[in-house]
C-alpha cells in the first residue's frame, strides 16, 4: 500500500469534496491552458507561500521557487538551467505582465551564504548555489549593517531583479512596456510584505503597482 501521509490525504479529500465542486468550471477552463499574468520567483521555504500571500486562485500565478529566491546571472554556457527555462517560458510563451522576486525573513539560504563567509559552507549542493550571492554578501558585510541577515535577504532581491534585465527577452519586454519587474521582502512574523522601490533600492510597506 502507498504510505500517504494522513494530513495530505485528508487535505486532498477536502479538496475533492469541497473546493473542487465549487470550482469545477475553473478547473475545466484551466485544463485547456494557462494564462497567468504574474510570475513569482520565490524561496523554497515552506513558510512563504505565494498563493497564500496574494490570496490567489489556481491559474493566477506562474511560480518558480528555489533556495534563497535566486535569479542566476545570464549565461549562454551549456548546462541545465531550470530557473532560466521557466523564466523564458513565462516571458516568451505565457507573456506575463509582471515578474515579482520575493525574499523573506529568517531565510536559511541566506544563512548558508553568510556561513560560507566564515569558511563554513553548508551542503554539497546548497553552498555552490547560494555562492551566487557571494559578491553582494561581501558588500553587505563591508557596510556594517545592524542586521546583516536581513540586509542580505533584501540585497539578494535587489541583485536578482537586476539579473533579470540581463536576459535579452526580459529586457526587450521591459523596454517595450509589456513587462514590469518588482522586488519584495516578506516579514513572516508580522505578515507584512515590503516592496522594493527601484529608485532608492529601499523596501517600503506600500507600493503602487
Amino acid at each position: 500500500m502507498l504510505a500517504i501521509p494522513a494530513k495530505l490525504a485528508e487535505g486532498y479529500n477536502r479538496f475533492r469534496s469541497k473546493r473542487y465542486p465549487s470550482q469545477s468550471d475553473l478547473f475545466a477552463t484551466l485544463a485547456k491552458g494557462q494564462s497567468p499574468k504574474t510570475m513569482v520567483i520565490g524561496c523554497s521555504d515552506s513558510r512563504v507561500e505565494p498563493t497564500v500571500l496574494f490570496d490567489s486562485e489556481p491559474g493566477d500565478l506562474f511560480v518558480v521557487r528555489n533556495v534563497a529566491n535566486i535569479v542566476p546571472k545570464f549565461t549562454e554556457t551549456d548546462g541545465l538551467h531550470g530557473v532560466e527555462a521557466a523564466l523564458e517560458f513565462a516571458v516568451t510563451a505565457l507573456k506575463v505582465s509582471q515578474i515579482i522576486v520575493i525574499g523573506h525573513s529568517a531565510c536559511g539560504g541566506i544563512r548558508a551564504c553568510l556561513s560560507a563567509a566564515n569558511d563554513k559552507p553548508v551542503g554539497r549542493f546548497i553552498a555552490p548555489w547560494v555562492a551566487q550571492f557571494d559578491e553582494v554578501r561581501d558588500q553587505v558585510l563591508d557596510s556594517n549593517h545592524d542586521n546583516v541577515h536581513k540586509a542580505l535577504e533584501q540585497a539578494g532581491v535587489v541583485q536578482s531583479v537586476s539579473n533579470l534585465m540581463d536576459y535579452p527577452f526580459v529586457k526587450d519586454a521591459v523596454n517595450d512596456g509589456s513587462l514590469t519587474l518588482l522586488g519584495a521582502w516578506f516579514d513572516i512574523g508580522s505578515g507584512t510584505l515590503f516592496w522594493l522601490n527601484s529608485e532608492t533600492n529601499e523596501f517600503v510597506s506600500e507600493l503602487k503597482i
